[in-house]
């Protein structure tokens, strides 16, 4: 059994100290948040993630998962030490290390004998390198010469099914030149190791790029479906159609070939900007990359356009948003399509009526600022409805944005009979067209004829 401390409890910290302690490892999560570890040790989980509830009750019933504010006993007792905070995106699309920075230097002022440290957050291609030096540098300010090696060990976890990701990966990445710490990090791994997880052993660099590889490929993919589709729209062609045929083609893959109202999340945004940076910088352009960006951003806008060809005049019309959550299983609303398309919808004179399973709260604070017209003065724009049929009342069209479970079959029945006018915007294609045409309702879906 490892001794792990997890600094940070935010998505990735919370998730991997909780599995990893599943792993059967004693591991310590440790946050400067006091508010935020008091709600821990009751067992109340900061996040919405489906599962993590169990797990986090689990281990620290069997005494292996513990949370704490002190981080300087947390680097003295724990040989593995990951660093799981934040890495926000800085105005000029970069990573902002400075929580980074603050982690590896609080190790260097605390550590007292070997230690691996491993960069558990997505970071720019040689940051495990200024971990290095930022703890060296620590460590000669007090004089000591104490071993470490620095490990990046790149998270693959997909917010609402981020425990299963974690316990079945497709692939764990190690980064580091030390063997020693090499064999430290398959130990820490051992459940998946021995259950034959395909394990890349590289250098740190390779492992870095490896996250932000990953992560802009699947945006591109996201993206070229979305391109398909508007195209499949102006030509008389179903997408569902195009996606399920090369989806077939074993060297293309079915996944992540469902068009929509475009992607967001706290990854795909971030990892596609930070990636665009480094290649500017390394005087490198990632053109793909940089297009898939911008190509985005108006597939959230043409959205908006979309419902007003078919509405017409947007002006005093009442419309429901259903799904405000980026994605389904999950309450996150950072870069969410929603936001975008809400935005365009109050601009050009309509009203919404706004449900979500799990992102109410979350939504009510990043769009408050819909409701303050140019003079300051505040105007009433918004209804946060108490269910997905409260916020169809009196609304001229229903606009299906997430695909959570709850919104795959609406009574399209009384969904008919509490709209005002019979628009149906399926921007997931979640329904067929026949069966919501049949209900009274006028369908539009995405990149279909």
């Amino acid at each position: 059994m490892a001794y792990i401390g997890v600094i940070g409890t935010g998505y990735v910290g919370s998730v991997s100290g909780a599995c990893l302690a599943d792993f059967g490892n004693f591991v310590t999560c440790v946050d400067k948040d006091e508010e935020k570890i008091r709600a821990l040790q009751k067992g109340l989980i900061p996040i919405f993630e489906p599962g993590l509830d169990a797990v986090v009750e689990r281990n620290v019933r069997a005494g292996r998962l513990q949370f704490t504010t002190d981080i300087r006993a947390t680097v003295k007792t724990h040989q593995i030490l990951f660093i799981a905070v934040g890495t926000p995106p800085a105005e000029d699309g970069s990573a902002d290390l400075q929580y980074v920075e603050a982690a590896a230097r609080e190790i260097g002022e605390a550590m007292e004998g070997y230690t691996v440290v491993v960069d558990k957050s997505t970071v720019p291609i040689g940051t495990g390198r200024k971990v290095a030096q930022w703890i060296q540098e620590e460590l000669q300010k007090r004089g000591r010469d104490i071993p470490f090696e620095v490990v990046s060990n790149p998270e693959f976890l997909r917010e609402g099914s981020a425990v299963y990701d974690f316990t079945h990966p497709d692939r764990v990445v190690i980064g580091t030149e030390g063997e020693t710490a090499r064999k430290i990090m398959k130990d820490v791994y051992r459940s998946l190791y021995l259950n034959e997880t395909p394990f890349i052993e590289t250098n740190l660099e390779s492992a870095e790029m490896i996250k932000y590889a990953a992560n802009a490929f699947l945006a591109v993919k996201i993206t070229f479906i979305n391109e398909i589709a508007n195209l499949c729209e102006k030509a008389g062609a179903n997408v569902q159609d195009v996606a399920k045929a090369i989806g077939r083609d074993g060297r293309i893959g079915p996944k992540f070939l469902h068009p929509g109202p475009g992607y967001g999340g706290s990854c795909f945004p971030k990892d596609t900007r930070a990636l665009a940076r480094i290649g500017r910088v390394l005087n490198e352009p990632q053109g793909i990359v940089e297009a898939t960006i911008t190509r985005n951003d108006q597939q959230k806008l043409r959205m908006v356009d979309k419902i007003e060809a078919g509405l017409g005049s947007l002006s005093g019309k009442t419309i429901a948003l259903l799904g405000l959550a980026f994605k389904a299983n999950t309450d996150d609303m950072r870069e969410a399509p929603a936001l975008t398309i809400a935005e365009g919808l109050v601009k050009r004179g309509a009203r919404l009526r706004l449900w979500d399973p799990a992102a109410m709260k979350e939504a009510a604070w990043r769009l408050e600022r819909l409701e303050t017209g140019a003079d300051g003065a505040t105007e009433k724009k918004l209804y946060f409805a108490e269910n997905e049929y409260d916020a169809l009342i009196g609304a001229s069209a229903l606009v299906l944005l997430t695909e959570w479970n709850e919104l795959r079959n609406l009574d399209l029945a009384r969904v008919k009979g509490l709209l005002t006018l019979p628009y149906f915007f399926d921007l997931r294609n979640i329904y067929k067209r026949e069966e919501v045409e049949v209900a009274g309702l006028r369908y539009y879906g995405i990149g279909q004829p």
